[in-house]
């Protein structure tokens, strides 16, 4: 099912000339509303909106990074000098964690508010939801911006129920009682959902989910994550993913299932660059690189080429659910890069590598540095839990488990198999690495 086919299915082409003259008009508004880009882009010797050039010409003007816009709300409170209306026009306020410091405020007009909802139903549309299916929401709806995705249901059409995180045991009683068909959560709740409910005597297949849709971190569309999902609840397992402070659902996956369909048309203008450099990668089949957003309707807080720190891989390969490139899929973030004497390493990278070793390994893993910051000496600590219904290390697996990694990865690992369970579980959230116990002797 497609909600918007005109759009979803439009060629590329198309819609580049369309993004390209509401780029010019989002450009003017900046140096007219904006004093963040209007200095921003002074310092870079753009004097105008008609000195920014074309949308073809993005990448000579400079990024915009999360730190510039934390630094300016500290500056000029609460929004920032980056706000491009009225205060009084702001309907919704978000903010982020402020796990690094302050929290950052993300503000919306009605429009950006209906913009978010738009994409919101696109995605899930796409993932299989459908007008009146009961769906069970595994996201809080405050303060955080996920909150927003209720608005995007209810687009759809679906019969909402805001479970939330913090009691499982209420959200299984709901679904059961109110016969949910489906179900939105990060991946990492999917999992708990699982365990919790095998703790209990409960058969996850008994909820007679018919579809999972998983966002808020990578891990859905994570091969060995997305089996043990969908045969735990018998559902078909799909993704979606978005920024904050960009929108929701910029990107969600259909029937077909290789890979996040683009799902921002018209309002957001993508791009793919080198991380290490900063320059423009050509939209081409199995590309890697991070992705740079550009807002193209935003009102309140409106953003020129935003640094997403999501490291993705392209799929140019024709869809046959007709809707039109790229497809991505997401392989990590920056903010979890490791480098190991000089290799890159995405924690994630590492779940490919233990796909090999099923069913004797389950697919929670964590890697557990020896020193705090992203330079890391080897060989790289990693604990791994073994498969529920595995009692006892199977002999010469970590001998090997190490070899694959260093062949594959390029990197020198100290594997630890542990039980299963061993691992901590969290409702929201997996931490791939846990710093706690750098430092301590010994380790």
């Amino acid at each position: 099912m497609i909600y918007a086919p005109e759009i979803e299915t439009r060629l590329t082409e198309e819609q580049f000339r369309i993004d390209s003259a509401q780029y010019l008009r989002q450009v003017e508004t900046l140096f007219e509303r904006s004093g963040f880009y209007r200095r921003k882009l002074h310092d870079a010797g753009i004097r105008n909106a008609a000195a920014a050039g074309a949308l073809s010409d993005l990448h000579r003007l400079p990024f915009t990074e999360k730190d510039e816009l934390r630094r300016t709300q500290v500056e000029h409170p609460p929004f920032g000098e980056h706000l491009a209306c009225d205060p009084a026009d702001l309907v919704r306020v978000y903010s982020t964690s402020g796990t690094t410091g302050m929290p950052c405020f993300i503000g919306l007009t009605r429009n950006d508010l209906d913009m978010y909802a738009t994409n919101v139903a696109r995605g899930y549309t796409a993932a299989g939801f459908t007008p009146g299916q009961r769906i069970a929401v595994g996201v809080n709806a405050g303060p955080f911006v996920a909150g927003a995705i209720y608005a995007g249901f209810d687009r759809i059409g679906c019969t909402t129920i805001p479970a939330g995180t913090g009691n499982t045991e209420r959200m299984v009683a709901a679904m059961r009682a109110l016969h949910a068909t489906g179900i939105a959560c990060t991946p990492s709740f999917g999992l708990y959902l699982a365990d919790w409910c095998h703790e209990r005597g409960i058969d996850t297949r008994g909820l007679r989910l018919r579809n999972m849709v998983t966002a808020g971190e990578p891990g859905g569309g994570d091969p060995q994550i997305r089996v043990r999902l969908e045969q735990a609840f018998g559902c078909q397992v799909r993704e979606c993913m978005g920024v904050g402070d960009i929108s929701l659902t910029v990107w969600g996956e259909d029937a077909d299932g290789n890979g996040m369909n683009f799902m921002a048309r018209e309002f957001v203008h993508v791009e793919l660059i080198d991380p290490a450099t900063g320059r423009p990668i050509p939209w081409e089949d199995d590309a890697h690189g991070e992705l740079v957003y550009t807002a193209l309707k935003r009102e309140a807080m409106p953003l020129l080429r935003f640094r997403s720190r999501d490291h993705v891989v392209v799929n140019l390969q024709p869809n046959p659910t007709g809707r039109t490139g790229p497809r991505i899929r997401c392989i990590g973030r920056t903010d979890d890069m490791l480098i190991v004497r000089g290799v890159n390493l995405f924690p994630s990278a590492l779940r490919g590598v233990l796909r090999d070793f099923a069913p004797d390994v389950g697919e929670m893993f964590q890697i557990q540095p020896r020193a705090r910051g992203v330079a890391q000496s080897p060989p790289l600590p990693v604990v791994v839990e073994l498969a529920r219904n595995v009692a006892r290390e199977p002999e010469g697996m970590r001998q090997r488990m190490n070899a694959a990694i260093r062949a594959r990865l390029l990197v020198t690992a100290e594997v630890e198999l542990v039980p299963y369970g061993t691992l901590p579980r969290g409702e929201y959230k997996t931490q791939l690495v846990d710093y706690s116990r750098a430092g301590e002797p010994g380790h």
